[in-house]
C-alpha cells in the first residue's frame, strides 16, 4: 500500500519523536537506573523499576500477591507480565525488558498520532513535537490506554458507537481514567434524543471493562483489588494540587472526601455546560475538559498523565485563537516535568535539587494553565457558530 505524503510525514515525525524520547532515557539505561541519578537526569521510568519491584523478572503473575500486586488494571498488568515472559534472562534482563516495552509504546505512540491526524488534520503535527510529550513517552505504560481512548473518540464522532464503546471498555480496563469520557458521551447522545443509545453505550463499555476484570477478581481477588484499594486509601501524592497546598502549609482535612466531592462538582458543572450549549459538540471538542477535571481533582497527578491530555488538547484545537492558551499550558507542563524530577532529587537527599515551595508553585501553575486551556476550549465551543445545520441522521450507528 502506497502511503500519501501526509502519512509519510506523520510516520517520520512520530518515529523521530519516539527516537528522541529514547535518547532522553538513554543515560539511565546505560547507568542501570541508579538512584538518585534517575531524578537528577530526569530519566526515571516505572518500566525498569517495577520489573524487579513487582517480581515480574521471575515471571510472577502480576496479581498473585495481596501486598505486591501491580497497581494497575488488568490489561496493563497482563502487558507487564507478558513482556516479562519474552524478556531474555541474564545480566541485561532489565535492559531487554525496557527495550521490548519501549518498542511497543513507540508503535502505540505512532498509532495515536495517526488517529489524532484523523480527528484534527490541521494541527495533528503538534502532538508528536510537543517537548513534554517527548519527555514523557516511556515513564509508564499509559499509551496502551491512550491509544484505545483516542480511537474510541474517533469512532464516537463518526457515529460508529459499537466499536467506540468496545474500545472505551478496553481502555478503562487498561488505565481506568477513560471512564470519565462516559459523561460527555452520555450527554451528547441525550442531546441528540437518543436515550436508548446512551444507555446501551454506557452498559456496553462499562460491561466490557467489568467482564475483562471479572476473571482477575475471581482468581486473584486480593491482588486484583490492590489497585482500587491503593487509589481509595492513598494520601496526597506528587503532582496533585492537594500535595502542593500541603507543601505551602495549607492542610486540608478529609482530603479523600474533598477530592471526590471536587471531582463530582466539576463533572456536574461540565455536564450542565454540555447540556445548555446551543449546539451539540463533537466529543473531540470537549473530551479534554472531562479528563482535566479528573486529573486536577485527583490525589496524584503524575508527569506522564500529560499523555492522557495532550492528544485530547490537540484534537480540541479547532481554532487558531486557542493556540496561545495551548502553548501557555504546554510551557507549564514542560516546566513541571523538569521541576518534579529535580524536586525528587532533593527529596532523595542529593546536594542539588528543587526545594519544596518552588515545586509546589510549579505544580499549581501546571494545574492552573491546564484549567485555563480547558476554559478557553469551553468558551470557544460555546461561541462557535456552525456554517451548516447539524445532521440528525445516524444510519451508520450500530447501537440504538
Amino acid at each position: 500500500m502506497k502511503l500519501s505524503y501526509g502519512a509519510k510525514a506523520l510516520l517520520v515525525l512520530s518515529f523521530l519523536a519516539a527516537l528522541l524520547s529514547f535518547t532522553k532515557f538513554d543515560h539511565c539505561y546505560n547507568k542501570n537506573w541508579v538512584t538518585p541519578d534517575v531524578y537528577t537526569h530526569a530519566c526515571y521510568t516505572d518500566i525498569s523499576a517495577l520489573y524487579g519491584a513487582r517480581d515480574l523478572i521471575n515471571h510472577t503473575w502480576p496479581y498473585s500477591s495481596a501486598t505486591n500486586a501491580v497497581e494497575y488494571p488488568p490489561i496493563t498488568g497482563v502487558v507487564m507480565w507478558a513482556t516479562a515472559l519474552i524478556t531474555p534472562h541474564g545480566a541485561n534482563s532489565y535492559h531487554y525488558y525496557f527495550l521490548i516495552n519501549v518498542s511497543l509504546l513507540a508503535l502505540l505512540f505512532i498509532a495515536t498520532a495517526f488517529i489524532v491526524a484523523k480527528l484534527n488534520p490541521e494541527f495533528w503535527y503538534l502532538f508528536p513535537i510537543l517537548p513534554a510529550v517527548i519527555a514523557s513517552l516511556y515513564i509508564n505504560w499509559d499509551l496502551w490506554a491512550v491509544a484505545s481512548a483516542v480511537a474510541s473518540i474517533y469512532y464516537f464522532d463518526k457515529k460508529r458507537l459499537a466499536p467506540s464503546a468496545l474500545l472505551l471498555g478496553i481502555s478503562i480496563a487498561t488505565k481506568f481514567f477513560p471512564i470519565v469520557l462516559l459523561a460527555p458521551m452520555f450527554v451528547i447522545l441525550l442531546r441528540e434524543k437518543r436515550v436508548r443509545a446512551a444507555i446501551k453505550y454506557c452498559v456496553a463499555s462499562a460491561g466490557l471493562a467489568a467482564l475483562i476484570n471479572l476473571p482477575f477478581a475471581i482468581t486473584t481477588p486480593s491482588g486484583w483489588w490492590r489497585f482500587f484499594s491503593l487509589n481509595g486509601s492513598r494520601g496526597v501524592d506528587f503532582g496533585s494540587i492537594w500535595y502542593a497546598l500541603q507543601l505551602l502549609g495549607i492542610n486540608i482535612t478529609g482530603v479523600n472526601l474533598v477530592a471526590v466531592i471536587t471531582f463530582l462538582i466539576g463533572i456536574a458543572i461540565y455536564a450542565f455546560y454540555l447540556w445548555k450549549l446551543e449546539r451539540t459538540p463533537q466529543l473531540a471538542e470537549v473530551a479534554f475538559i472531562a479528563v482535566t477535571i479528573f486529573t486536577i481533582a485527583s490525589k496524584v497527578y503524575s508527569p506522564q498523565y500529560l499523555l492522557w491530555l495532550a492528544p485530547l488538547g490537540v484534537i480540541a484545537l479547532r481554532d487558531k485563537k486557542l493556540r496561545p492558551a495551548f502553548w501557555v499550558w504546554q510551557g507549564a507542563e514542560l516546566a513541571y516535568h523538569l521541576a518534579i524530577w529535580e524536586y525528587l532529587a532533593s527529596y532523595s537527599g542529593t546536594r542539588f535539587g528543587l526545594p519544596a515551595k518552588p515545586y509546589a508553585i510549579a505544580t499549581l501553575l501546571r494545574a492552573a494553565t491546564c484549567l485555563y486551556f480547558a476554559a478557553k476550549i469551553g468558551q470557544n465551543v460555546q461561541e462557535k457558530v456552525e456554517s451548516a445545520p447539524q445532521s440528525t441522521e445516524f444510519a451508520d450507528s450500530t447501537i440504538g
